[in-house]
Parts: structure tokens; sequence; C-alpha cells
């Protein structure tokens, strides 16, 4: 998402050789190599990941659901961003200037900030999914349809435009543009505010409050089902697993059945019956207390799991994104405020990388997902 401070000459070329004319030619140095090529790996990897994602949700009829819509039109988005923008950028910083054109830098522009703030979007769409699906459970899966999905996608792409909108009609507000750079250079403090609190800090603060809010759901959701399955394997034991009746009325017993042949009064039989009743009872109870340590353990491992897996979510998203919307408020805000073209670059690209992160990170935890995967990968090698 490039805003303002964008790619310019990260690194100097080294004139080597000349002829009589003064000319001579550039050897790119040997750090700038090692840039481009890590840059473009995560291109690569990004592209193929996201691809990965949308074929698995395509032909995996198990995926095929309104949840999993929003995952693939995330993944559509971040596949966006690696392949319309992340060449044009690694093409800017190896040529350290911007040689494809006025028109060319506005459409690149176009896309990269709204490909950029409709992932950001979608990540906010997919916590309140999610929210709603813990805490309204039965009423949300009666709405939880694939046209709400796709009305929700729309609305995210909408959103996504409106907000890129007005930095780009006034990206040069205040000066004329560099003819050799492709960034949007205005310090009008309304359209900051503006573009940084639609685009980044909203969805934060949402995406906040909607996963703590999803992890106490979680919490006190485990707890209830875990007293629930306490109390009824406590009511197996002291009342279904034991008959209501002495076992010597019992109309299915077949001793019951002929009575005259067979005495049920035997005190013999009684004690061996009590004595039976109380092995069994004990046996019972021992499996009992077991069992509710084994739900406890397994209780604790789903809570463990959804707050790492919750930690990941939030602390890819501040880590990759916080970094570059800090810099755009302070560098268009403060006047004598600036940071190095190295900086901005970097920061622009840790923001890009959580487009690498986020299908990696909403499916890795997901079995239907695992398998799916798994399956494709032998198909490819049987192919």
């Amino acid at each position: 998402m490039e805003l303002s401070n964008c790619t310019e000459g990260i690194f100097s070329l080294d004139t080597v050789g000349g002829g009589e004319d003064g000319e001579g030619f550039l050897i790119t140095p040997p750090s700038k190599i090692l840039l481009t090529l890590t840059l473009s790996l995560i291109a690569v990897m990004t592209t193929a990941i996201n691809s990965l994602v949308i074929t698995a949700i395509i032909v995996t009829r198990k995926l095929h659901h309104p949840a999993n819509y929003l995952i693939c039109s995330l993944a559509v988005t971040d596949l966006l961003v690696a392949i319309l923008v992340m060449p044009f950028s690694i093409l800017y910083i190896q040529r350290e200037s911007w040689v494809m054109g006025e028109a060319m830098c506005y459409v690149w522009l176009s896309v990269d900030i709204t490909c950029c703030t409709c992932s950001i979007l979608h990540l906010a769409a997919i916590a309140l999914d999610r929210y709603r699906a813990i805490t309204d459970a039965v009423e949300y899966s009666q709405k939880r349809t694939g046209l709400r999905a796709g009305i929700t996608v729309a609305v995210v792409w909408l959103l996504s435009i409106l907000i890129s909108l007005p930095p780009l009609l006034w990206r040069n507000h205040g000066g004329e543009p560099e003819p050799d750079q492709c960034l949007i250079t205005h310090h009008h403090i309304a359209f900051t505010l503006y573009s940084t609190l639609g685009a980044f800090y909203i969805p934060l603060l949402l995406i906040l409050s909607l996963y703590y809010k999803i992890y106490r759901a979680a919490q006190t959701l485990y707890l209830r089902r875990g007293a629930s399955k306490g109390s009824q394997h406590s009511s197996m034991v002291n009342g279904t697993s034991l008959p209501s009746y002495p076992p010597d009325e019992d109309p299915k017993n077949p001793e019951n059945q002929n009575p005259p042949e067979k005495s049920n009064s035997d005190p013999s039989i009684e004690g061996d019956r009590v004595r039976f009743t109380m092995k069994s009872h004990q046996s019972e109870s021992r499996r009992e207390r077991e069992r509710s340590l084994r739900r406890q353990r397994i209780s604790g491992t789903r809570e463990r799991r959804a707050a790492s897996t919750l930690g990941l979510i939030l602390g890819a998203f501040v880590v990759c994104w916080l970094p570059f919307f800090l810099k755009e408020v302070i560098v268009n805000t403060c006047g004598s405020c600036s940071t190095s073209v190295q900086l901005a670059d970097f920061l622009t690209w840790l923001g890009y990388l959580n487009s690498l992160i986020n299908p990696l990170i909403y499916t890795i935890f997901n079995k239907d997902f695992k398998k799916a995967f798994q399956k494709m990968v032998r198909c490819s090698h049987r192919l």
C-alpha cells in the first residue's frame, strides 16, 4: 500500500568501465540482487498458497460453506496483491524509478490501496462472522447462507473503494508529481485520518474487541459443556445405569418370568447381587472420575489452542500493518517528520507479507482444509 514516502533509490548502482565517450555500464550490487530475489520469492509463495486455498474451496464439496466463502474471498484479494501489486513494486525497487508512465502509476496505486484495504476489511468481516457463529449459533446458522456471505463480500469491496478513492483523487495535493516517481504526496491531515482510520485503525479496534469476546464466549462454552457432560454422566451412574426397582422385581429379568421355578429371596443370591452392585458402582465412579479428568484436559487443550490461534491471527495482523500505518500518520501530520526510503519500503513490504500469512493462519488449523490440501498434493504426485 503506497501512500507516501515510497520507493525510490534504495541502492545506488555502480558504474564500471567506460569508453572514449565516457559511457559505462551498470553493475547491480549483490545486496540488491538478493533483495530482488527475496521479494520475488515472497510474491511467488503468496501467489501459490492463495491459489491453493481458492482451488481447495472450489473442488472440495465439504468446504462449500458460507464461512469458507469469506476465506475464499480473502484469498482472492491476497492473490490480487501478489500478482498485481508485488511485481510492480519489485520492479520499482530494482529500477529505483517509475518507468511505466503516469497512467500505469495511477492504476497500480489504485489496485494497491484498494486490495490492501480490502484484505484488512476481510479480516474484520471474518472476525464478525465467527463472533456471531459462536455467540448466536442457533439463529445465526439459519442466516449464514451463501447469499449473505456474497453480500458481505460486496460490502467489503465497496467500503474498500470508498476508503481508497479520496487519497487517490488528491494524490498530488499541494504539488506537481515527480516524473520518475509513483507515490501519493499530500500532507492533508483530513485525507490521512480518513484513509488510515477507515483502512486500519477502526478495523483493528473491531477485530481486537470481537476476538476478545470470541475467546471469552468459547471459554464459557467449554465450561458449560464440561459441566453439562459431568451432570449427565453423574445421572447415568446414580440413576440410569442402576435399576430404580429391586433386581428381583425387574419385569425383564428372565427369573421373574417364571417365579415358581426359582426363588429370588435366597439370601446368598441377594448378597451376591449387593456385592456386584457395589463393585459396579465403584467401577463406574472410577471411570467417571477418569472421564471428568480427561474432559478437563481436552477442554484446557482446546482453550489453549483457541488462544494460540487467536494470538497468531491478531499478532500477524498487528505486526504486519501497525508499523506502516503509524508511519503514515506521523509523516503526513508532522511537517518536519520523514522516514528513509529503505524504512518506507520495508514497512510497505511488511504489510504485503500479511497476504502470505493470512491463508496459512486461516487454514492450517482447519482439519477439512488440511485433508483437502493433502488430497490435492497426492493427486498432483499421481499426475
